[in-house]
């Protein structure tokens, strides 16, 4: 090692290798000599310090530091320096300043080794350090911090109930999850298991989607209930959503207390089955009413017109006068249409083959009698097992053919229609196709006054069965009903309170009508 008059020292030629490695570093290298004068500093070195080469060269260590720390850091150079430690472990490292040769103060981490370096006077020991510049990861970190502030504030000033779960566990919670939950201060949620919270009839089912959940890395919505402190327990609605972090360990949970929502939809659902059990009596009712009326009408009035007529018939036997003759003959006539339309009557109002012959044989009627009044021609495919089905059943299904060949001969402009009732298993289904116009952009929507198809709905529904209406693949419309061919009561059909329609179609409904 030599050093001339300006006080630069250079090291000898064996100690050059050194300098070489350091000079390729990303990270700042310096060494320095017993003296502590800079001996050797590597360009990123120089980048840091703002310094050249002619400068940083034989300058005292301290220089880079700020005045008010130089002594206790020289200190602490010469106390390593003086110790048996070869290095310095990357666990010890120490946070320092440093000062660049504009005056600016910055964060540095450091790392100091000794080594030695022979020379024909003798061996040299030196101290080198490795350095870097830590202000920028300070900024950053300063960003980092006010935006986890901010997002802190908001979270803490959202006004709907958030906790953040590590596993199990609560390590964050707002105050309006504490409000929630009847406490005075978030902080007494942390650390706590959100399952002592639950209520103990919802902890595995929660449990259980949350597990699953942390596989999927999805977002998922959890209904049940939350103990209070105060004991009262409350309907809560929970977001679910996994936080981006290696283990998938952290839960974001925003918790919507839905006790009123829970307690109007079960109002509504009970006013909904007291409407629908209602309806069903006054179906019920208004059936047995034309029963009875179309009986009365066929047996009463049909018998009497006929034995008047029979009368009639005698009386103009018995007086053959021409006058008197054309008069009953008149009459005769006008019994017949008279009995025409009683009979005509007694069939529209409740065809007395339901009762007597079965759902079959009044289908086949029905049809008979609207290809005979519309001139469309109709297919029917009756299936097996339809005699040992219910009268209420029967009569329900009778009714949805006769609306819907109703609205067929309204709306469809059809020539042909297809009719399938078959029996499947536990299942009755019921197909009725057109080949009309169908609905216009294969909407269903109500037309004001019209309420034929909310009708067959409403009849569906109280059997506990779904119906699918909208247009055919082929054009046309297609209206296909499944029902159970035993009713289950009302309080069994609860979900009927949904309000979306049933998919227009499924792959078996597809395939049975190709």
């Amino acid at each position: 090692m030599t050093s001339d008059s300006m006080g630069s020292v250079s090291l000898a030629p064996e100690a050059l290798a050194q300098p070489r490695l350091a000079h390729a570093a990303l990270e700042a290298v310096i060494t320095v000599d017993q003296q502590q004068r800079i001996v050797m500093i590597n360009p990123a070195g120089l980048s840091m310090f703002g310094l050249t080469s002619e400068q940083a060269l034989g300058m005292d260590l301290g220089r880079l530091i700020p005045p008010r720390l130089r002594a206790a850091h020289r200190g602490h150079v010469q106390r390593f320096s003086d110790s048996p430690e070869i290095e310095r472990p990357m666990g010890q490292r120490g946070q320092v300043l440093g000062l660049r040769a504009n005056g600016e103060e910055f964060p540095l981490e450091a790392a100091i080794f000794k080594s030695d370096v022979v020379l024909p006077s003798g061996t040299v020991s030196y101290t080198t350090a490795l350095l870097r510049d830590l202000s920028e990861f300070t900024r950053m970190s300063s960003v980092i911090e006010q935006l986890n502030q901010r997002l802190r504030s908001v979270f803490e000033r959202a006004p709907v109930a958030i906790w953040i779960t590590e596993r199990d566990r609560v390590v964050f919670a707002n105050s309006a999850c504490a409000r929630l939950v009847g406490l005075q201060e978030p902080g007494q949620l942390v650390g706590r298991s959100i399952f002592e919270l639950l209520a103990p009839d919802s902890r595995e089912p929660v449990r259980s989607k949350l597990q699953n959940l942390e596989q999927t890395e999805g977002v998922s919505v959890l209904v049940g209930s939350l103990q209070r402190a105060d004991g009262a327990l409350l309907e809560v609605e929970m977001v679910v959503a996994v936080l981006p972090d290696h283990e998938h360990s952290f839960v974001q949970m925003v918790i919507n207390d839905i006790t009123l929502r829970t307690r109007e939809r079960q109002r509504l659902l009970n006013s909904r089955r007291t409407l629908r059990e209602f309806s069903a009596s006054l179906v019920a009712a208004r059936e047995e009413e034309r029963r009875r009326i179309a009986r009365e009408l066929h047996d009463e009035l049909g018998q009497r017109l006929t034995a008047l007529k029979l009368e009639m018939i005698a009386c103009q036997r018995d007086h053959p006068n021409l006058g008197v003759g054309e008069r009953a003959q008149l009459m005769l006539d006008m019994l017949d249409e008279t009995v025409a339309s009683t009979r005509r009557i007694s069939m529209d109002l409740r065809p007395l083959m339901l009762d007597d012959l079965g759902l079959a044989d009044a289908i086949d009627w029905l049809v008979k009698e609207f290809r005979r009044r519309t001139g469309v021609e109709v297919e029917i495919r009756l299936g097996e097992g339809l005699r040992e089905l219910s009268p209420h059943l029967a009569t329900t299904l009778y009714r949805i053919v006769q609306e819907a060949l109703t609205n067929i001969t309204r709306h469809a402009r059809a020539t042909w229609v297809r009719v399938e009732l078959g029996r499947t298993g536990d299942e009755l289904r019921l197909a009725i196709r057109d080949n009309g116009v169908g609905f216009p952009n294969g909407s269903r929507s109500r037309n004001p006054g019209s309420f034929g198809l909310l009708g067959i709905r409403e009849r569906v529904l109280m059997l506990g069965g779904q119906i699918s209406v909208g247009n055919a693949p082929e054009g046309g419309a297609l209206l296909v009903v499944r029902v159970p061919c035993v009713t289950p009561p009302v309080s069994a059909r609860d979900d009927d309170l949904r309000e979306a329609a049933e998919p227009l179609f499924d792959e078996s409904t597809r395939g049975s009508l190709e």
